[in-house]
């Protein structure tokens, strides 16, 4: 067993997901989090290609699919409520509009801790205060008054992340406004949810709204995005969030002033811009990042929790490979992560300019059929993922004993990035998935965007 401490920053689905592969490689963990408790709901995300297959060698499919919003597929309609479009969830082999796995962000969150919580520590309504890194670790002061040493320090508290900005310099530097806003949050299901998810766009203004039903159709998750050229509401201040979404939501039409009337008796209001994060490094000495807080694709790639997952097999893997060396562990975690975070990234800049309202001077956006399948591929499976034969994996033997058929934990798996999805469309025909990663299904039309997680 390793002596290695490491102390991993937010408790949502990277800073989990690390913590049970440090916890399979031998490390001792700590996760911090700044909330009290885990926090509940937020927006469905999705699993697709290569992660699918990290959810398996973590041996929780069975886990994962029983906690699945099991959304039956979607409608898109005018103002009227008229059915558009329709698409199912085994669409693609279960990676089209709906995916196989799409859970609410909370729901994922709850899977990953009580998985880790009986081998790892976890300290809510905490935070990291202050940081201090010399050659042989990191002494770090906890806002609660606790100091402790750590022998590696992990941020993965998110697009906003405060260990970034300590270690790394100001948000400013990193985060990258894509012209877009998003909120979600729930209401009653008033509407006559029942599986179904219906998405309204109004391309005069770039605004949409979705509802979609949520707790075994007790209530339902809205969600409104609204074009803006610059964000500068703090993202703390909810009553200012409010206000602005009521100020860019109004004259919209469908359901709209409906859903808008609860917004004053939510419980789990959010509202924040569609960013990506952009960085050269995603390490410093003995400090280093993982999902949003290194490389926000945005909610419009449909892969931040694919990255997350992904991320935190490979860091932990390279880490442990490298024996838990800092300056070789980050590296190689870098080496294999970089290709396929670029391609994510691009998909989320592509989605969000398919999205503007061109102006009369404006050169039109890249149509969603001229988007690159190679691009496409590389963001959905465009990553290895080795075995990392010969390190320690206290877990395997208890793995094996719990891992049901097809949940793959530990076991030797096939890299996804060997698989090729046949695409053949007909000219005119478009293949993308609504407000994430295209998928593989041909369509005449130019479909309405939805975004992911």
């Amino acid at each position: 067993m390793s002596s290695t401490r490491v102390l991993v920053a937010g408790a949502s689905i990277a800073g989990p997901a690390l913590a049970h592969w440090l916890r399979r490689r031998g490390a001792e963990v700590t996760v911090v989090e700044r909330a009290p408790e885990l926090r509940p709901g937020g927006q469905a995300v999705d699993a697709r290609g290569v992660a699918k297959e990290v959810i398996r060698r973590m041996g929780l499919d069975a886990a994962v699919r029983a906690a699945r919003t099991e959304t039956a597929g979607a409608y898109t309609v005018d103002v009227d409520g008229n059915v558009l479009e329709t698409f199912r969830a085994d669409d693609d082999g279960g990676d089209g509009y709906i995916a196989d796995i799409e859970i609410l962000r909370g729901d994922l969150s709850r899977v990953l801790h009580r998985d880790t919580r009986d081998g790892v520590e976890y300290l809510f309504g905490d935070r990291i205060a202050e940081l201090t890194q010399d050659a042989d670790g990191v002494d770090v002061v906890f806002a609660g008054g606790d100091r402790r040493r750590f022998d590696l320090v992990v941020g993965a508290d998110g697009l906003h992340s405060a260990l970034r900005a300590m270690v790394f310099g100001p948000h400013e530097r990193f985060v990258r406004h894509l012209g877009h806003v998003l909120a979600f949050y729930s209401v009653p299901n008033e509407f006559g949810l029942d599986r179904w998810l219906f998405e309204y766009q109004e391309s005069e203004s770039g605004r949409s709204a979705l509802l979609r039903p949520i707790q075994h159709a007790a209530r339902g998750m809205a969600m409104f995005s609204f074009p803006s050229a610059d964000f500068d509401v703090d993202y703390r201040d909810v009553e200012a969030q409010k206000r602005l979404l009521r100020e860019r939501m109004a004259g919209l039409g469908w359901l709209t002033p409906r859903i808008l009337a609860h917004l004053d008796d939510t419980p789990d209001f959010y509202l924040d811009q569609v960013a990506q994060v952009v960085m050269d490094r995603w390490s410093s000495g003995r400090v280093g990042l993982l999902g949003d807080a290194a490389f926000s694709s945005s909610p419009l790639s449909g892969q931040g929790t694919g990255l997350a997952l992904v991320g935190a097999y490979l860091l932990a893997g390279e880490l442990a490979a490298a024996g838990w060396d800092p300056e070789a562990g980050f590296a190689g975690y870098e080496r294999r992560m970089r290709s396929f975070v670029e391609a994510n990234q691009e998909i989320g800049r592509l989605n969000a300019r398919s999205r503007d309202v061109p102006g009369p001077d404006t050169e039109p956006s890249l149509a969603p059929e001229e988007w690159d399948m190679e691009l496409i591929e590389r963001a959905i499976n465009g990553v290895e993922l080795p075995d990392y034969a010969g390190v320690p994996d206290p877990s395997a033997t208890a793995c094996r004993g719990r891992g049901a058929a097809g949940s793959g934990c530990g076991r030797t798996a096939r890299p996804a990035s060997g698989r090729r999805h046949a695409v053949r469309c007909r000219p005119g025909r478009v293949t993308t998935r609504t407000g994430g990663t295209p998928g593989t299904t041909c369509r005449r039309t130019r479909p309405a965007r939805r975004s992911r997680g």
